[in-house]
């Protein structure tokens, strides 16, 4: 009997801990708000993170996904994540320059040749020190997943040199390097919220516009543009933030289910999106599209155009910081 009683009292201080956890996680709500459509890795990926924090918190804790710029722009949605009326949203990480500077280097022309750079870098303590300068904006920083490798389309001609992108009316993100890219390039770059994007190139408010390949094909982009050059010019890391106000109010135990939730997710991410980025390039060929890319002497052509902008916004962005990512990458390289 002793015995028993013994058991039970041992196994009834084991579960203290787990009780005491569950105590820590309340019934809440994360509103969870990007700009990309059901199907995209994006999408996936925040799916998946729903997912996980659910199962996490046994489903005290729920995150109420909202795809395709529903609660507005990126910059929109930030200003949200401030103010606390959304907690959490997943952008690529040069539209934080607005916040912090620095995470424009993550915009400069033909930064990374590969995922795996950007995610050493990404991953390490350079990715994680920009991160950390998101508290004192009123957000906390995550994680980066991945939008993947940039390519031109356009309605009016197939680009196969410099020269044929010249006078193309151009969708770029609300960005500074963006805009100087393509006026470079000899485009008229205009930034435009995404959500606008769509209609835009259906009533030729614009000619093109630059994403991934898997976001071209989710967004139907097909649809308003025949012509696709595989340019690669930059490859996007999102980092994934939440409004610092909600964050600060969790409980540890809440803290570490959202956390956890977001690494597991990321990896899942980035694995769907370099698998889905090889079939969408299939099927835009496939629905259509004209696909031309640039002979390796051209591609140099391209970057030669663009390096004044990645002076001039290395000045801006600070060129310690510039220095740092290159030293970063040519480890990787090694």
């Amino acid at each position: 009997m002793k015995t028993f009683s013994r058991a039970l009292l041992v196994a009834a201080v084991a579960c203290l801990p787990l009780a005491a956890a569950a105590q820590d996680i309340k019934e809440r709500t994360i509103k969870f708000a990007f700009q990309n459509q059901k199907g995209h890795p994006q999408a996936e990926g925040a799916q998946k993170f729903a997912d996980l924090v659910a199962q996490k918190s046994g489903n005290k804790i729920t995150v109420k996904l909202f795809p395709g710029g529903t609660l507005g722009g990126d910059l929109q949605t930030v200003s949200a994540l401030q103010g606390g009326t959304v907690e959490m949203t997943v952008l690529n990480a040069g539209i934080l320059t607005a916040q912090v500077k620095e995470f424009a280097v993550f915009d400069l022309p033909f930064l990374f040749a590969s995922p795996q750079e950007a995610d050493a870098v990404t991953d390490g303590a350079f990715g994680k020190n920009l991160l950390a300068k998101l508290n004192e904006k009123g957000l906390v920083g995550l994680g980066y997943w991945e939008l993947g490798f940039r390519n031109l389309t356009n309605s009016k001609r197939p680009i196969n040199k410099v020269e044929d992108i010249a006078g193309l009316k151009i969708r770029v993100i609300q960005s500074p390097i963006y805009i100087d890219m393509f006026n470079a390039l000899g485009a008229a770059a205009t930034p435009m919220p995404f959500p606008e994007l769509y209609p835009a190139l259906e009533q030729k408010a614009v000619d093109g516009q630059e994403n991934p390949f898997t976001l071209i094909r989710t967004s139907k982009f097909y649809e308003v543009q025949k012509y696709l050059a595989v340019t690669r010019h930059v490859y996007n890391p999102q980092a994934v933030i939440l409004s610092k106000k909600f964050f600060d109010a969790l409980s540890p135990a809440e803290k570490k289910i959202v956390t956890d939730a977001v690494t597991e997710a990321t990896a899942y991410q980035r694995q769907l999106s370099r698998q889905q980025a090889e079939e969408a390039l299939a099927e835009l060929k496939k629905a259509g599209m004209q696909v031309t890319e640039f002979a390796p002497a051209e591609m140099q052509r391209l970057r030669d155009k663009v390096k004044p902008v990645v002076d001039k916004h290395t000045a801006a962005i600070g060129e310690d910081t510039v220095k740092a990512v290159y030293a970063e990458i040519a480890k990787v390289r090694k």
